[in-house]
């Protein structure tokens, strides 16, 4: 289906953005190390030249798309359609994180700015007119049996907020791609249907839910940002390599074992890696690539690829 793979942990600072990269080879795919990607304009050259003659598959760990109840009322029939418009004319404000209530609006969802006293979700709600702060979360966002609801989009406070970055890569990769002629996954169509020809393909990614795929869940009391908790995971990750066909280089299999080392960013590789590994399952056909693709959710919300 696909030639080669990248997933990017994506961040607002170039210098914690992290990708890890698969190539298809003598019909197996294999691994290479995470490398820092810097800017979003090296990571787009870096694909789009690979693209000119093979399919490339690249994963980002933010949001691509936004509720529906949300895209209800902007007056626009999709996600899709909304997005060249951002950052102009009556959305030129969009970019721009609510500082106070009263500038939060359909053209400029995100809020807060920052963590002030009295600050609240409740504001975002009447802001953008909805009834509850669940009619902010994309379907593939809510509560299930199986894991907590993630945060929404629009709220941007606190450690698993995700608005900032998604902010960020719709300005700096998803719109630039786009105009460059890459392909949007959902909306442009299945991953069959899109990788036909050679050319990029953008898709949305949860690296967390690659732990327990390998066999590599973090138990009470550890910790992604701990060297000697990533450590612990190598040997999980590499048998379920083995299982798959999956072949880890050299490079690779040596910042495994030693846990991407000491700095802060090796829990930034470990999510760039694990990312790729589920997107290398998706590829092979052997997970689903989206459980609900229709109506509203095609349209507005996109969806998690392999949720």
């Amino acid at each position: 289906m696909f030639d080669q793979l990248i997933h990017a942990d994506w961040s607002v600072s170039p210098r914690k953005r992290w990708a890890a990269t698969a190539v298809r080879q003598a019909g197996c795919w294999v691994v290479e190390a995470p490398a820092l990607v810097g800017s979003a304009e090296a990571l787009l050259e870096r694909a789009f030249a690979a693209a000119v003659w093979q399919r490339v598959l690249l994963g980002f760990d933010f949001p691509i798309g936004v509720p529906a109840t949300y895209g209800a009322q902007t007056g626009i029939r999709s996600f899709r359609e909304l997005l060249p418009l951002l950052g102009e004319g009556c959305w030129s404000e969009f970019f721009a994180v609510a500082r106070q209530p009263a500038e939060i609006a359909i053209t400029r969802p995100f809020y807060p700015l920052s963590s002030t006293k009295g600050v609240s979700r409740a504001e975002l709600v009447a802001g953008l007119g909805v009834g509850s702060f669940d009619e902010l979360l994309r379907v593939c966002e809510r509560r299930t049996a199986h894991r907590q609801a993630a945060c929404s989009l629009f709220w941007t406070l606190g450690g698993n907020q995700v608005g900032k970055a998604a902010l960020s890569g719709w300005r700096e990769v998803i719109r630039p791609a786009l105009l460059r002629g890459a392909a949007l996954w959902p909306f442009d169509g299945d991953l069959a249907e899109l990788s036909r020809t050679s050319g990029v393909v953008l898709t949305e990614t949860y690296p967390a839910e690659a732990y327990r795929m390998v066999g590599a869940g973090f138990l009470p009391g550890q910790s992604k940002r701990r060297q000697a908790d990533r450590q612990e995971k190598a040997a999980a990750i590499l048998a379920w390599a083995e299982r798959r066909g999956v072949v880890f280089a050299a490079t690779a299999a040596d910042a495994l074992a030693a846990g991407f080392g000491s700095s802060a960013s090796g829990e930034d590789q470990f999510d760039a890696l694990l990312g790729l590994l589920k997107m290398i399952e998706v590829a092979e056909g052997r997970r689903a690539e989206a459980t609900e693709r229709h109506g509203a959710i095609a349209a507005w919300e996109g969806w998690i690829l392999g949720r």
